[in-house]
């Protein structure tokens, strides 16, 4: 497949180019540098495929030193860990991180791997693990993770139960640009932990004003101010409450949880009128948020505080409206779960191509299951669960189009058949008769070196002879022999004139033999880069035909047993997906019969208080009237 070869071979030069850039040395090695490329682009399944092939290739060689690999074969063994810690395999990962940790590499690969493999702990909630494997950094920290490394440190000091520790760590880490207002944020934490209150407070308050532009640090500014906002109000400080609470953005991811808090400041400090405006902006957000709900019952509260009871009635009568509406899609959510709908919705693949697709679910058409389950799928642990079942379903994806492809190459492999095999036989015909020509042509080569490297010890000059003298020497031995047969006495002068031809003969022999001999190893010389082209054609014929044979011939089995494994590995993963699939919709389920239950509280909260405050409405109006009509009777008498 010589179009498949040439798009592998570009490939491969991008990929060198690629790699190269991203790891910052130059690349022999194109396999290798094709696994980084993938990496990049966040397909660590591929990389992990094509680099472990690479290994195993590496490994089986009698001679790797001389393999491309062999001068990044530190790096393709940490890499190898890398992608499969990124593909969330982190047994795997766990295992190739000890290999680099325990082989010898460079200090600052050492380290980063050390890190790594605390990372992995980490996320596995085994801190006492990954405060062991950083305890192994020493030396050279590679710049890029320098924080990291300690901002880590700190994390693992807190689950630790050990904050005092972490507060040291943190308090390093301030004015640090990569981890700006994680590290001030955290460091606030710490020191609520170790209970230093007054300083965790001042801490908080530091965070929630840090400059930033990108999103997350903005995110966690406005965590902080959330945090800070909620302590101060459980100490009763209201006004510095809602100061730390008008700080979150009205746009931001904590903003509806930051308006519902303000609110209850300003209830708790008994104003009213002040509470009524983030409520108000509140309630006309997306009614499936819980803060929203709380709001649409908050709100009239406010209100009938305020004795504004008819404005009450009206907002707890469409709260009732609304808390009805929000049943019928929670109700409509489980059943389009138990019909299997959410989780087609979740492999969707527009959707996954979307870093925000959990977002994006909720404006999706016929998706009413993902109304109530934002806040579920943005959990660690139901993300965790949702990313396996999605892996799950690529893999699926993968061996239905390798079992699909098995016909393709039976397909290739019986039209290799149908045009080589009725080509070969005479082919092998030709190849037999110029064999054979061959090997005696190369004998004779040989014989004739043997024969100089033996004339360099024993001169023969008569071997060196041309073609004229030979004639030459055979017609002088010819007449020799003829007068001799003859009988007769040979003339005296004709003797002199053959002795004088042979000593002609022998004496050009004699004289031009060290020329002639070197002309010969000339010519011999010569002749050896002519054999030479003639065996790589030669070898160059025997490996096309080896590969015109192989090309076809052995695949049956194989195929076979990799269609068998792959049908196994298909039963076996649907099963799986099965099992995984239903502990999401079960998940799912709960949560939503959580909510649900939740807003039957809520619309019975709603009904009483619409009630209570529709009485108290209309005393208020029948009280108003009494005074009316009086006033009326008074104007009367006094115009008479």
């Amino acid at each position: 497949m010589p179009g498949a070869a040439t798009v592998r071979t570009r490939l491969g030069v991008i990929a060198l180019l690629v790699a190269g850039n991203v790891l910052g040395a130059e690349l022999t090695d194109p396999y290798f540098g094709e696994a980084v490329y993938y990496a990049q682009q966040g397909y660590y399944f591929e990389a992990l495929e094509r680099l472990d092939v690479e290994l195993a290739q590496h490994r089986g060689l009698d001679e790797p030193e001389r393999d491309a690999l062999y001068s990044h074969i530190g790096q393709a063994q940490f890499s190898v860990g890398d992608f499969e810690l990124r593909y969330r395999m982190h047994h795997r990962a766990g295992r190739a991180i000890r290999a680099v940790l325990e082989g010898d590499v460079d200090e600052e690969v050492r380290n980063d791997a050390a890190f790594r493999l605390a990372r992995i702990h980490f996320q596995k909630d085994q801190p006492e693990d990954a405060l062991h494997a950083l305890n192994r950094i020493n030396g050279r920290v590679p710049e890029n993770i320098s924080d990291d490394v300690e901002f880590l440190r700190a994390n693992v000091y807190m689950s630790l139960g050990r904050p005092s520790d972490a507060v040291d760590v943190l308090q390093r880490l301030q004015g640090s640009k990569s981890l700006q207002g994680f590290s001030e944020y955290n460091l606030g934490i710490a020191l609520l932990q170790d209970g230093r209150q007054r300083e965790a407070l001042e801490q908080l308050d530091r965070a929630g004003q840090v400059k930033a532009e990108d999103q997350g640090t903005l995110a966690i500014r406005d965590k902080a101010n959330l945090m800070l906002g909620a302590l101060l109000f459980e100490t009763a400080d209201f006004s510095d409450s809602q100061r730390s609470l008008d700080r979150v953005r009205l746009e931001g991811p904590f903003s509806n949880k930051a308006l519902l808090r303000a609110g209850w400041a300003d209830v708790s400090a008994e104003n009213y009128q002040r509470a009524i405006v983030p409520w108000t902006i509140l309630v006309e957000r997306e009614a499936t948020d819980i803060a929203v709900q709380e709001a649409m019952l908050a709100l009239p509260y406010a209100y009938s505080k305020l004795n504004i009871y008819g404005r009450a009635a009206l907002l707890y009568g469409q709260a009732v409206e609304a808390f009805s509406e929000e049943l019928d899609k929670v109700d409509a959510s489980i059943s389009s779960i138990r019909e299997g709908r959410f989780l087609e919705a979740l492999v969707r693949e527009e959707i996954r191509q979307d870093k925000d697709w959990v977002i994006r679910l909720r404006s999706l058409p016929q998706t009413p299951e993902t109304y109530y389950l934002m806040a579920l799928m943005a959990s660690h642990d139901f993300q965790t669960a949702l990313q396996n079942y999605l892996d799950l379903e690529d893999l699926r994806k993968k061996l239905v189009s390798w079992q699909s492809g098995f016909d393709a190459f039976e397909d290739l492999i019986r039209l290799r058949r149908q045009y080589y095999e009725p080509l070969l036989p005479e082919i092998d015909s030709h190849f037999r008769r110029l064999d054979a020509q061959m090997r005696l042509r190369l004998e004779q080569r040989q014989n004739l070196e043997k024969r100089l490297q033996g004339m360099l010890t024993a001169p023969r000059p008569d071997f060196l002879a041309t073609a004229d003298e030979r004639i030459l020497g055979t017609r002088i031995e010819g007449l020799e022999a003829r007068l001799q047969a003859s009988g007769q006495a040979m003339d005296t002068g004709v003797q002199l004139r053959l002795a004088r031809l042979r000593g002609v003969l022998v004496w050009n022999l004699e004289t031009d033999y060290h020329a002639r001999l070197t002309e010969t190893f000339k010519h011999l010389g010569e002749l050896n880069v002519v054999v030479d082209i003639l065996q790589t054609q030669y070898d160059a014929f025997v490996r096309s035909r080896q590969a015109a044979m192989h090309s076809y011939v052995g695949y049956e089995i194989p195929i076979q047993r990799l269609r068998a494994r792959v049908t196994e590995g298909l039963e076996r993963l649907n099963l799986l997906m099965a099992s995984q699939g239903h502990m999401l919709e079960t998940v799912a389920i709960n949560e939503l019969k959580s909510r649900q239950q939740q807003l039957e509280t809520y619309q019975n909260e709603a009904r009483y208080a619409f009630a209570d405050s529709y009485d108290r409405a209309s005393k208020a109006q029948a009280q108003a009237k009494p005074e009316v009509q009086a006033g009326d009777g008074a104007a009367g008498e006094e115009q008479g």
